[in-house]
């Protein structure tokens, strides 16, 4: 699955991409939209993206897992090692399985509040251009039917950009790129 970027430059654009993505057999789930006037386009029935596509929550998400659950269980053996005198083999598995636990919680909680605040990496290339009435189209479609897309959308919209992330975007954003 590949999620193309289609900025296109007003509402009507907009609409008529997201009739011909309809045409071409995309269902709701997998176009989104977002820009300034979102109450347009409910009243036009497309699709309004939610935090979940334009912002980091999801991604957020998992690195709060990955990094919380260590952590919790290196905070399970700080732990037992000054409150253990009286723990058993099953009460010292229990503190540090139970710090890891709370440890992936606390770390899925507190990186979904930071990701909340951060946008997609292309929502973020386009912020002016959706701050002056553009919109942002992210449309999920298989590997297989992206040429076929792309293609038939840049046939009947020649001024709608579409983009897609690069793996050095994507490096960038996730803070592993200069």
């Amino acid at each position: 699955m590949q999620r193309l970027y289609f900025l296109t430059p007003d509402l009507p654009t907009t609409v008529n991409v997201a009739h011909e993505l309809t045409d071409l057999g995309l269902t709701d789930k997998e176009v989104h939209v977002t820009g300034r006037d979102w109450l347009k386009l409910k009243e036009h029935g497309i699709n309004c993206a939610t935090l979940l596509q334009t912002s980091d929550v999801a991604h957020a998400a998992v690195r709060g897992l990955l990094f919380g659950i260590p952590l919790g269980c290196v905070l399970g053996v700080v732990v037992y090692y000054f409150l253990g005198d009286g723990f058993t083999n099953a009460g010292i598995a229990t503190t540090i399985i139970g710090m890891g636990i709370f440890g992936g919680l606390f770390g899925i909680w507190t990186s979904t509040m930071v990701g909340v605040s951060v946008h997609d990496v292309k929502v973020d290339k386009y912020e002016d251009e959706i701050e002056h009435g553009a919109y942002l189209m992210m449309v999920d479609v298989p590997n297989e039917r992206e040429s076929m897309v792309y293609t038939a959308i840049h046939r009947h919209h020649p001024e709608v950009i579409i983009d897609k992330v690069t793996p050095e975007e994507r490096r960038h954003h996730c803070g592993t790129g200069i």
